[in-house]
């Protein structure tokens, strides 16, 4: 994994956790200077129900999504870098950037679910569950999705991806920039919306699930991973409800 294209991932990679970082400091410990009057950072990850508050949102989502995301999908890459020696129709940059316009239309919608959740009061300012019942249906989901057919599918295809690229490769990087999003986002979606209930600018979880994603996505020890995390998110629904009662 060498060169300026790689540089360029991995340079995005730590930005985009450096800035998470920066958003998740309590402000009584921020050191940075206040811009007109309020913390740069803290206004950028709270959510006001307004167009601004929204594109806010979209842009924490997104910084969300190529920091955990990116990590899960460097095997993929590092298997198309091996095709571009052979095939001058490789393009790694079209291909990540085909990638992370998936992710980026993700963050899109989670920024209005967002909203929506806020505004009906079932949220915090800073993307936190207020309800015991979301939280609940949320890892319930969560916990049945490590079940299903199409969580299967997509994770084999995550899995083997010199298989997937020999058979899409003659779409061009862009689009298959694109189906390798669409398969990420469906071994992932389910898990990224936990962080409403761990809480959106919380390290802690957007570390725990980068590493369980990047570990689901493994071709011998992710098999092994999947289905038990399901029970465990599925007792963890039923902890908090009984918790609740």
């Amino acid at each position: 994994m060498t060169g300026a294209h790689w540089l360029a991932l991995f340079g995005l990679i730590v930005l985009s956790w450096g800035a998470l970082y920066a958003m998740s400091v309590p402000p009584e410990l921020r050191l940075l200077e206040q811009v007109y009057g309020r913390d740069f950072w803290v206004a950028l990850c709270t959510i006001t129900p307004d167009a601004a508050g929204y594109l806010r949102m979209v842009l924490m989502w997104s910084l969300m999504s190529a920091a955990m995301m990116a990590p899960t999908v460097l095997p993929a890459l590092a298997t198309y870098d091996d095709l571009s020696h052979v095939s001058d129709r490789a393009n790694f940059g079209a291909l990540v950037g085909g990638y992370l316009g998936v992710w980026f239309g993700f963050s899109a919608l989670a920024a209005g679910l967002q909203m929506a959740l806020f505004q009906a009061g079932l949220i915090g300012a800073f993307g936190d569950s207020l309800s015991v019942w979301l939280s609940v249906a949320l890892l319930a989901l969560a916990g049945l999705y490590q079940f299903s057919p199409l969580k299967e599918a997509c994770l084999s295809k995550c899995r083997q991806p010199m298989t997937f690229f020999m058979q899409h490769f003659d779409e061009g990087p862009w689009r298959n920039g694109v189906r390798l999003g669409l398969v990420c986002l469906g071994c992932c979606w389910a898990l990224m919306l936990l962080a409403f209930v761990g809480g959106v600018m919380s390290l802690a979880f957007m570390g725990l699930a980068t590493a369980i994603m990047v570990l689901e996505k493994l071709p011998d020890l992710g098999r092994y991973i999947t289905k038990p995390l399901g029970v465990i998110l599925l007792l963890s629904a039923a902890g908090t409800l009984v918790s609740a009662i």
